[in-house]
């Protein structure tokens, strides 16, 4: 398990989330001043200083649970609020089509590239706002400063850590069963033909070499598909053409997009032995997500008339049809935490430490409920 892969996983689905709710703010006609606030507020806290210090720092990937988490407090980060049923919706959408991108990169180098135009569009969203695009900007820096000295074998690490991570994952989107590239399992179609990694001849060819190292004999076959070389690399700079594609907005061409689950009961028995194993690292996760939420500077409506809700169903019935019929391994039973000073978020906030207590079956050391008051205290300085 890499270390240094939690940065390019937040990124990347943060930047799946700008395209999904950029698409349903212009299709729910939401006034330009209002969607422009909803995308600037919303980078704005993505980009936070101190919550990005934390999410550089090398850590191990946390549960699904841990991130969702995340992505629910950044989604509500403005005056634009989901209903339980889109916000599922839109994590899923966010999480299948990283996975795509990850499934299909050539190299796994790639990522950063895929990383890049995510970064490049979420520029163009704040290209108005020279104080968000400060943030934006270092941010850059900060990926090419970690990820552009590493080495293949590091890429690689990557790349299979954000594949273990999505392994479980198989929800079927629209867009990916109408282009055919994702079967009606959730399972992904991988491609036979198309452009070779940089760097990389077309398969056809069998080259045999002497102990001398002199080329002695060439065997040619049929690779089998419709292959092409890459002639030149994407930029891994600030600016530059990327090359690659992955990591595009998928939805500037309108078209609805819905999610269908595709989970078993043996996914369910899986999932529930899941949830039912013991968890040492309980407490130092809650620890991490209540610093990465302290890094978090959200701001409310000013008042109730300022907010308003998206709907990333086609109508509300179906909204409410899609919480009712949501198989429980596809449930993300989201921790609230609820980052103010007063004694309802410190019960709140007791409550999920307990229930992380027991989720770990440990008995409680001192250093243990040290550990629970420093969260409490960290809290309540928010």
């Amino acid at each position: 398990m890499s270390s240094r892969t939690l940065p390019l996983l937040f990124i990347n689905l943060g930047g799946e989330m700008l395209y999904i709710l950029d698409q349903r703010l212009r299709a729910q006609n939401i006034p330009a001043d209002k969607a422009k606030k909803v995308m600037n507020d919303i980078i704005t806290t993505m980009f936070n200083k101190k919550f990005l210090e934390e999410l550089f720092k090398p850590q191990e990937l946390y549960s699904k649970k841990a991130l969702r988490t995340v992505f629910d407090r950044l989604a509500h980060a403005s005056i634009m609020r989901l209903n339980q049923a889109s916000m599922d919706k839109l994590y899923d959408l966010m999480t299948m089509a990283f996975k795509y991108q990850v499934l299909l990169c050539p190299r796994a180098k790639d990522i950063l590239l895929v990383s890049f135009n995510h970064m490049d569009a979420i520029k163009d969203f704040v290209k108005d706002t020279p104080s968000v695009l400060s943030q934006v900007d270092e941010t850059y820096k900060q990926l090419i400063e970690m990820y552009t000295p590493l080495s293949s074998g590091e890429f690689q690490l990557i790349r299979q850590t954000l594949l273990i991570f999505f392994q479980d994952m198989h929800i079927r989107v629209s867009i990916f069963l109408k282009d055919k590239v994702q079967n009606s399992n959730g399972r992904f179609v991988l491609p036979i033909s198309g452009p070779v990694p940089h760097g990389t001849h077309i398969p056809g060819l069998i080259r045999m070499f002497s102990c001398n190292g002199e080329e002695v004999k060439r065997l040619q076959f049929r690779n089998g598909g419709n292959y092409t070389g890459v002639l030149r690399e994407g930029s891994f700079e600030m600016f530059g053409e990327r090359v690659i594609k992955l990591g595009t907005n998928m939805y500037s061409v309108s078209r609805p997009v819905e999610t269908h689950m595709s989970g078993t009961s043996k996914n369910s028995a899986q999932k529930k032995s899941v949830n039912t194993a013991p968890n040492p690292l309980a407490k130092e996760e809650l620890n991490m997500l209540a610093r990465l939420m302290g890094g978090m500077e959200v701001q409310k409506p000013g008042n109730a008339d300022s907010g308003f809700r998206v709907n990333l169903f086609a109508t509300d019935e179906e909204e409410e049809e899609a919480l009712i019929s949501r198989p429980d391994e596809f449930s993300y039973d989201v921790i609230k935490i609820q980052a103010t000073k007063n004694q309802q978020a410190n019960a709140e906030l007791a409550k999920i430490m307990g229930d992380f207590t027991e989720e770990a079956s440990e008995p409680c050391s001192s250093s243990a409920n040290s550990k629970g008051d420093d969260l409490l205290a960290m809290m309540d300085g928010l």
